[in-house]
């Protein structure tokens, strides 16, 4: 059956262009970050969680000629994973739920501790210190890109790779 082998053939690519994006690379010791097509996701990490929510934060490098936007995120620890920032309203610091994040070609975006952040609501269990579980990101141009998200401790502020957290705490 011709309309069989051209599915096998289709199933194929799509796995092996899926599989491209999620590869982690190693060089020397450090984690260069996963990579789908011209994005690389770095230092990808979050807080212990003592309640039902929980936040993750990483440094999304686009090394393309072209902007691209991160549209949304998607994890099995929780039903509902959002993009997320911090806004000013008087004095007192607000989430706000955002529908997408620009990266800009060229150029990389922080999500920090206290600013752009992945909010993960109604945990299946708590995060634990020490574990990890795997998010993914999606981006209008390239797609999914699923990557590990260590765990860290409960007032953790960096993720270790040149100073991405930043002052100030984080209340959900």
């Amino acid at each position: 059956m011709r309309t069989g082998k051209l599915l096998a053939a289709v199933a194929a690519l799509v796995l092996c262009n899926g599989a491209a994006a999620v590869a982690q690379t190693q060089h020397g010791g450090h984690d260069m970050g996963a990579m789908g097509r011209n994005i690389v996701i770095e230092g990808a990490w979050a807080r212990a969680s003592v309640g039902r929510n929980g936040a993750a934060f990483v440094t999304v490098v686009n090394k393309g000629g072209s902007d691209d936007r991160l549209v949304a995120v998607k994890s099995d620890i929780s039903p509902k994973v959002e993009l997320h920032t911090h806004i000013m309203d008087g004095t007192v610091m607000r989430m706000r739920k955002l529908d997408d994040i620009p990266v800009p070609a060229g150029k990389s975006v922080t999500l920090k501790p206290g600013g752009l952040h992945v909010m993960i609501v109604g945990l299946k269990k708590k995060l634990v210190e020490g574990e990890s579980f795997p998010l993914t990101l999606v981006f209008e141009k390239a797609g999914e890109i699923t990557v590990p998200v260590a765990i860290k401790a409960l007032g953790a502020m960096d993720s270790g790779h040149g100073g991405h957290g930043g002052p100030g705490g984080m209340r959900h």
